[in-house]
């Protein structure tokens, strides 16, 4: 399989950044240590270089009907500069990928999907395109770094002259920083410590992370791999594709029901709307162990008697708290937080109780 390389490939590797294929990507998964790398966003600020997001730019006469037709959630009432997170349902009940809607103006949106799902989603946007809606991957064109962490903003205002704080959660502008124009400033971000995300052009990536690390300089601003990406979203409980979201698991059971609007018709609306009226079976849950050990995805959970209710999807040591948490599925009954459940830990038994998401409460 050829792993593709993202613009700043050379100046990662360069930066000691330990870069592994993910996602069909070369990516740095760390530069110093995942721990030290995920207090760094918790407490000041970092930058994530994560290029290899997919992104699609939907326009002209139809582009809203198309997004309404595939997107679990509902654009109506959206406005120009808002970005809204959703899910692309299956036929089948499941998940073809989350992702994000950006909508530019009334007639242009831009949608942003996970890397590894690139050609998946492309594919199936096209599938439902009737009215032959513009459609654009601009993928390979992009540059995307997530700059994270109570700092990221006083870092940042140095770059801009727009009043950053007035941009709201899941709200954007389209602007100048670092002297470069024509950059998606958007106050989203998968870390749960506040920040920014930045679109800009490849040929001027380099540029910019150069500016923002000048300018975070004096916060301690350092770059972050995917590893600390990985346990800053766990902390969070939010959802990673391929492990607590697949084409197996309904938005329904993965606690999406707030992006899932039944306001409109869209993919397999009727068939999971007879599963919010019924009721569904499982449920993703957060939860942390009370004894010690690290849960790993595939691991099972059971109740008291040993019987299988679940199985871990993600799990991890949390760097904040000093203890194993995870999310999993677990059967309808055993969701409520406060539930005691038990993880096996290879030959172990261990006892957990599911909490309220975010696991790592601030």
């Amino acid at each position: 399989m050829n792993v593709k390389k993202i613009a700043l490939n050379d100046l990662h590797e360069s930066l000691g950044g330990k870069m592994v294929p993910f996602a069909g990507f070369n990516m740095p998964v760390r530069y110093s240590s995942d721990i030290e790398e995920h207090k760094c966003v918790r407490e000041a600020v970092g930058v994530f270089d994560v290029s290899h997001m997919g992104e699609f730019l939907i326009q002209g006469t139809g582009a809203f009907d198309l997004i309404q037709s595939i997107s679990s959630n509902d654009i109506s009432q959206m406005i120009n500069g808002q970005a809204q997170y959703a899910c692309l349902p299956n036929e089948e009940g499941g998940i073809i990928d989350d992702f994000i809607t950006y909508k530019l103006d009334d007639e242009k949106y831009l949608l942003v999907v996970n890397a590894s799902n690139i050609e998946k989603d492309w594919n199936w946007i096209n599938k439902f395109n009737k009215n032959k809606v513009q459609l654009k991957n601009i993928s390979d064109d992009i540059s995307l770094f997530a700059v994270q962490g109570p700092k990221a903003i006083n870092t940042l205002q140095k770059l801009s002259s727009v009043d950053l704080s007035e941009i709201k959660y899941y709200h954007f502008i389209k602007d100048t920083i670092g002297g470069i124009d024509n950059v998606i400033i958007s106050a989203t971000g998968y870390t749960g410590s506040g920040g920014f995300e930045l679109y800009v052009k490849n040929e001027f990536a380099q540029s910019l992370w150069e500016k923002i690390f000048e300018a975070g300089e004096e916060f301690g601003i350092k770059p972050i791999g995917l590893g600390a990406r990985d346990t800053l979203r766990l902390e969070m409980g939010f959802c990673l594709y391929g492990n607590d979201i697949d084409d197996t698991t309904s938005p329904l059971e993965a606690g999406l029901g707030w992006v899932t609007k039944f306001s409109k018709e869209f993919t397999n609306s009727a068939n999971l709307l007879k599963q919010k009226e019924e009721g569904v079976k499982r449920k993703l849950v957060g939860f942390e162990l009370e004894d010690r050990g690290i849960p790993r995805a595939g691991y099972e959970i059971v109740d008291e008697e040993g019987k299988s209710i679940g199985k871990v999807t993600s799990g991890s040591m949390s760097p904040m708290m000093g203890k194993g948490i995870g999310l999993g599925y677990v059967q309808t009954g055993f969701h409520t937080p406060g539930s005691t459940i038990f993880i096996q830990v290879r030959n172990k038994t261990l006892q957990a109780k599911v909490v309220k998401l975010p696991i790592y409460k601030k």
